[in-house]
């Protein structure tokens, strides 16, 4: 019997259908994270939409960071805890209002004889509450005190974020491995890092951390990112083993204990990181001394 018009159009059909998945999903190998990213970096320099209803350069960068949002946890985010401004649980209600009007933000934990055991925050809102109906002032801030999240610093970022919406607090304290106090996070901290920085009128200006000076050596705060130092200073500054983010981190791992102020130590590109600023649990400050450059005799 002859072949019709449509002999082996189910084949065709079927091969169709074979290019089309795999245009639109990629090889079966490849996950579904690792195509939307090959999706935008193909279109990483497209001004604006091609078009209307395509994404936006803001929005593609925004689906970027959504996508490595689950790749970042408790320790990464947030404020470290040489940056938390926190009250100790003895301090009056009038120092209280004094601490919020200079701080500026609308939680601040409260802590019992030091950071390492935060016992709970306290709301701005509360504060207000008191001295918008005139109401007496406590005398300790024990009715105040709310209960914040405890989370580990190995906890998903993904995963605190869905804790803090299921139990409707938007502040939670990040340990160590000890129990410590590591740091804190809080809500907006976890938006921010998919939609970006959220300022508003109460954010101080951006921080310089690094800072060039005589001779080639740089002047640097603690926190400043190895990615950073590296990208501005020498990429080899990064070339490290261990999983630290800073140059604090980075100088306490090379010494192998906390350095303190007048210390030294060696990187192995040749940078000498000097601590000017420090106590006794972390480097607050370094001076970066170049590598030294060793001129050959031409004789």
């Amino acid at each position: 019997m002859a072949d019709g018009p449509n002999a082996g159009n189910g084949d065709s059909t079927d091969s169709i259908w074979r290019g089309l998945k795999g245009l639109i999903f990629g090889a079966p190998d490849e996950s579904l994270r690792d195509q939307l990213e090959d999706a935008i970096d193909r279109h990483e320099g497209d001004p604006a939409p091609d078009a209307k209803g395509d994404l936006t350069p803001l929005e593609r960068q925004m689906v970027r960071n959504l996508l490595h949002f689950s790749e970042r946890d408790a320790g990464d985010v947030g404020v470290p805890r040489a940056d938390i401004i926190a009250v100790e649980e003895e301090t009056s209600f009038a120092d209280l209002v004094k601490l919020f009007a200079e701080a500026g933000h609308s939680r601040l934990p409260v802590y019992r004889d030091n950071l390492d055991t935060i016992i709970g925050m306290v709301h701005i809102k509360d504060v207000f509450t008191i001295l918008a109906t005139g109401a007496e002032h406590p005398t300790t801030l024990a009715g105040l005190i709310r209960e914040p999240l405890y989370a580990p610093m190995s906890r998903g970022a993904l995963d605190l974020l869905a804790d803090m919406r299921q139990k409707h607090v938007h502040l939670t304290i990040v340990l160590d491995e000890y129990s410590g106090t590591e740091g804190l996070v809080t809500f907006e901290d976890l938006i921010e890092e998919i939609v970006g920085d959220i300022e508003d009128e109460h954010d101080d200006a951006p921080q310089v951390l690094m800072t060039p000076i005589d001779g080639g050596a740089w002047d640097a705060d603690a926190r400043a990112e190895l990615e950073d130092a590296a990208e501005l200073i020498d990429p080899r500054l990064a070339e490290v083993d261990g999983d630290i983010d800073t140059l604090g981190g980075l100088a306490a791992l090379l010494a192998g204990h906390v350095p303190q102020i007048g210390e030294c130590v060696d990187h192995p590109s040749g940078w000498k990181l000097e601590v000017t600023e420090a106590d006794e649990r972390r480097v607050n400050r370094l001076r970066l001394h170049p590598p030294v450059v060793l001129v050959e005799d031409d004789d």
